[in-house]
C-alpha cells in the first residue's frame, strides 16, 4: 500500500491539517494518509500542549466521515518524546510492504538538516512538502517532492487563542471538534 504520514500536535485539529490529508491523498494516489498525533513533541513547550487523550478523541471526530484518512496512534502508545526516525523506522520494519510518504509543511525544508536522523531518515520514507505560502525556497538539500495546494492559513494557535479570548473559532475546524472543546472546556 501507498500510504502517508502527516504527523503533528493537532492542538486542534482543525480544518488546514484535514484538507492538506485530503489532497495529498488524491493528488498522489494514496490508499489513505494517517494522522499521527505526537506524544510529546521534541520541539515544542508541553506545558502550552493539551493531553494526548484529547487530541486523539478530537481527531477520530474530525475523521469520522473520511474513510481514506485514518489515525496513527503509534507515538501516543510508545509515549514519550516523539521522534519521527524512531517511529517510522519501527513502522516500516513492521510494514516493509508499504511505501511510506511523510507530509510536511514547506516551512519544513529547510530545517530538514536538523531533524533527529535525517539522513536515516530519507532511506525509509519519501518526503512530501506542502507549499504554504508564495516564498521561493533555496534549492532543498533533501529530496522532498513539493506540492502546491490553495493556502488555508490557519493555525491552531490562533484557535487556542480565541478560545481563550472567549470567540467562538466557527469555520475553522469541525463543528464535532468545536463541540467536544466547549464540552470539556479545552483552551480555557
Amino acid at each position: 500500500m501507498r500510504i502517508g504520514i502527516l504527523g503533528g500536535n493537532f492542538n486542534p485539529v482543525h480544518h488546514a491539517h484535514l484538507f492538506i490529508a485530503d489532497q495529498i491523498q488524491q493528488l498522489l494516489a494514496l490508499d489513505e494518509v494517517q494522522l499521527m498525533p505526537e506524544n510529546e513533541p521534541p520541539h515544542i513547550d508541553t506545558k502550552s500542549t493539551i493531553s494526548a487523550e484529547h487530541r486523539v478523541n478530537m481527531l477520530r471526530l474530525a475523521l469520522q466521515d473520511y474513510p481514506q484518512l485514518t489515525l496513527n496512534l503509534s507515538e501516543v502508545e510508545r509515549g514519550g518524546k516523539s521522534y519521527t526516525y524512531d517511529t517510522l523506522s519501527k513502522l516500516t520494519a513492521e510494514h516493509s510492504e508499504n511505501e511510506y510518504f511523510f507530509i510536511i509543511g514547506g516551512d519544513m525544508v529547510d530545517y530538514l538538516e536538523k531533524w533527529y536522523r535525517i539522513d536515516d531518515l530519507m532511506q525509509l520514507v519519501k518526503f512530501v512538502a506542502v507549499r504554504r505560502d508564495q516564498t521561493v525556497l533555496t534549492a532543498p538539500k533533501y529530496p522532498v517532492q513539493m506540492i502546491d495546494l490553495p493556502l488555508l492559513n490557519i493555525s491552531s494557535s490562533y484557535i487556542r487563542g480565541s478560545l481563550e479570548a472567549n470567540r467562538r473559532p466557527n469555520f475553522l475546524l469541525p463543528a464535532e471538534v468545536l463541540s467536544y472543546i466547549n464540552q470539556h472546556g479545552l483552551y480555557r
